[in-house]
């Protein structure tokens, strides 16, 4: 037989591997696009942090006054004014400090400058912050002291008392010291002292030192504010305290830095207004700008990486369109897109959003001297950022760096509207391919269903070939695989009609020859004969007669399918016909007994009572075959409905597994082989069942629920 090799196979695997390579190619092409993209946007900052770098290089006035040539930071001795989110109000009660809390710091037995008995314990300890807002350095002092002693109302000394001392480097380059002393809780006293450290009169007062006295459970609280021109790039604070309120001597002195000369001090930083100024044009976009020294301390800061504003976003704004398409995207694909994509987040993490100090491997490359980058997640996951810093150099050395920050956000919804617009053109192709498949695969099962249900039609639930099938003329598989059905069932039919007319040919051939023979035994038995030779006349007169009772029963079913048709069909009482039917067995079977329960109605139906006679006859004689010796054969009519239960019953063998259904079928026996008074060519329940299914009934045979014997069950509708 012909093969096509574009058949239906190669045209399914075509299609589907060209359906599946479309989403794959788009996404490779798209994953590559923000690869692209990605790098493109850190060669973008890089050039932005050196673009900034330039502007500050070779301006060592910017850096003079925060303490940037230090060659190490201690973090409890030199300070760093935070930025402040606005002004503090000085009432000694620190609510405002309270969001700064985790910048704190804690001085104690390791911050302690005096103490004048050492054996003693030590009681004193605070907890410290500066900030800066709007031109004036705040300052608070959270001080543990059990024993508090404020100034005397006339006394002339300000140290013989609990105080607070401030020494600094001013930005007229001269050595400054404060103290801090109040004669009771409220607003504070301030007193410039002389510049020699051993000295402490005379005093005069300093108004500009702002700030409030308040005690506490556990001590005081103080809290200040300096204008910043007071202050310069070195800056120290002590707490002394007195105990005894008698002899009013200093017992214990804890502050930041030694206030004794200027080389003790420790520095502090306050962020650059000027640098400040420089960068704070990139507060209008979403990039994040810092400037750090070479100890990576906050200089200044600018922009924040929240904002929508970028170069990447701005060029994605869509327009607002209401056509039919664009509303069925918005509400009913971009839901289902992103379930897969995820959105770039209105609001993250920023661990960095406050920060006073900044770290990392591309702040220590430009801290060396290299421009670097690196990337780096939120602490909640939403969001990438991209960072990149580039080196301040003045006099061939590098004396901070520029740190610019931005979030992915514009490249992921880049990424996300060219995944959109991929996923609607694979939506469209599956779509149309999908429904291209659809009518593909239907127009295949329909010719499969109709070749399937012409081949079950041709042949009957005998095994009959009824009709023939028509060769289809498609030149592919399924019309390959009907031609192959055709030409099977074509054989199948003309060996059917052989097997049909083979017993009725045998029937017709045969029974000339058997007349012939009987005829010539006849007419010897007519002759006197001896012993011997009337023994063999007769036993030849026994075959004869049993190959006559073969033709006889091979001609029987053949009679009857033709009489069938021809039928004339009235309406009976089946029980009178079973009745009078098992009447006549008692007698025909006398040693045989029977259990007959027939009911009284006359249970009408429509037929041929000859009919049911025969399928009577073939029963009772299969049960009384098979039925064990001694052993009663039950027969039971009942109606169920508008259906009549005939009910057959014998002990004795069981059917062969799989072999319910087959009985019935012609020319099938499940006798035993042996010796037999009556020959037996597997004819009778096939006529049982022709006479029941031309009374649209049906019959079957199980075995009994108690392994003992077999049930033959026979339904007929009721009239």
């Amino acid at each position: 037989m012909t093969r096509f090799p574009f058949g239906l196979r190669t045209k399914v695997i075509g299609l589907s591997l060209f359906l599946l390579c479309l989403p794959w190619l788009g996404y490779q092409y798209v994953w590559e696009m923000e690869k692209y993209l990605r790098h493109g946007q850190e060669r973008t900052l890089e050039g932005t942090t050196q673009a900034l770098a330039t502007a500050l290089h070779e301006r060592p006035k910017l850096f003079d006054g925060q303490a940037s040539f230090l060659k190490q930071v201690e973090k409890s001795r030199d300070l760093y004014a935070y930025q402040l989110n606005g002004a503090i109000l000085l009432d000694g009660k620190l609510n405002e400090w309270e969001e700064y809390q985790h910048r704190f710091i804690q001085y104690g037995e390791a911050h302690q400058l005096m103490r004048a008995d050492p054996n003693a314990p030590l009681t004193l300890s605070f907890t410290h912050m500066v900030g800066q807002y709007d031109g004036y350095l705040y300052a608070f002092f959270q001080v543990t002291d059990p024993t508090v002693v404020l100034r005397g109302k006339n006394a002339l000394s300000v140290d013989r008392n609990d105080h607070l001392s401030i020494a600094t480097l001013a930005p007229d380059n001269k050595f400054k010291r404060y103290i801090v002393a109040t004669t009771q809780p409220g607003w504070i006293s301030a007193f410039e002292l002389p510049a020699n450290p051993k000295q402490t009169v005379p005093v005069k007062p300093e108004v500009r030192i702002q700030g409030q006295w308040a005690t506490t459970d556990v001590g005081y609280n103080v809290e200040l504010r300096i204008p910043l021109d007071m202050v310069g790039s070195k800056l120290g604070f002590a707490i002394s305290d007195v105990n005894d309120s008698k002899n009013r001597d200093v017992a214990a002195v804890v502050g930041t830095s030694a206030l004794d000369t200027v080389d003790n001090l420790g520095t502090v930083l306050v962020p650059s207004p000027e640098i400040e100024n420089i960068i704070k044009g990139m507060s209008h976009y979403s990039s994040r700008i810092w400037v750090v020294d070479k100890h990576g301390r906050v200089l200044a800061k600018s922009g924040d990486i929240r904002a929508n504003d970028s170069v990447w976003t701005r060029t994605l704004e869509d327009e607002k369109s209401t056509t039919l398409w664009e509303t069925f995207k918005r509400d009913y694909l971009h839901p289902l897109y992103y379930k897969i994509l995820t959105k770039p987040p209105k609001d993250f993490i920023d661990s960095l959003q406050d920060s006073t100090e900044l770290d990392g491997s591309h702040i220590q490359k430009a801290l060396a001297g290299q421009q670097s980058s690196t990337w780096r997640l939120t602490p909640d996951n939403k969001a990438v950022v991209l960072a990149a810093a580039s080196p301040i150099w003045i006099d061939n050395n590098v004396m901070g760096a520029v740190v610019a920050e931005e979030t992915t956000h514009g490249i992921r919804t880049l990424r996300n509207r060219a995944l959109e617009k991929l996923f609607n053109v694979i939506l469209t192709i599956m779509s149309m391919g999908t429904l291209a498949l659809f009518f593909f695969a239907s127009s295949i099962s329909n010719r499969i269903r109709k070749l399937r249900d012409e081949a079950e039609n041709a042949i009957d639930s005998q095994g009959r070939v009824r009709n023939h099938l028509k060769p289809s003329k498609a030149r592919d598989e399924i019309g390959d695989l009907s031609r192959s059905f055709s030409s099977i069932v074509g054989r199948l039919g003309q060996y059917t009609h052989y097997l049909e007319n083979m017993s009725s040919r045998l029937s017709h051939e045969l029974r000339t020859p058997v007349a012939v023979v009987r005829s010539s035994l006849e007419h010897l038995n007519l002759q006197t004969l001896d012993k011997d030779t009337q023994k063999y006349v007769d036993r030849a007169q026994e075959g004869v007669s049993r190959l006559s009772m073969i033709l006889n029963n091979m001609s029987e079913a053949t009679r009857l399918e033709q009489s069938l048709t021809q039928a004339d069909i009235t309406k009976f009482p089946l029980s009178q016909v079973v009745s009078g039917c098992m009447q006549g067995y008692q007698i025909t079977y006398p040693e045989q007994g029977f259990s007959v329960k027939v009911p009284e109605q006359p249970l009408m139906m429509q037929g041929v009572p000859e009919y049911i006679a025969q399928l009577m006859d073939k029963l009772i004689a299969n049960a009384i075959e098979f039925c064990d010796k001694d052993s009663a054969i039950e027969v039971t009519l009942t109606q169920v409905g508008k259906q009549a239960t005939l009910l057959i019953s014998n002990l004795g063998p069981e059917l062969p597994v799989d072999m319910s259904e087959q009985i019935f079928d012609s020319m099938v026996s499940v006798r035993i082989n042996q010796v037999q008074d009556k020959p037996h060519l597997g004819l009778g329940l096939y006529i049982a069942r022709l006479v029941a299914e031309f009374h649209q009934g049906q019959i079957l045979a199980r075995n009994r629920s108690e392994h003992n014997g077999v049930d033959i069950l026979v339904t007929l509708p009721l009239s």
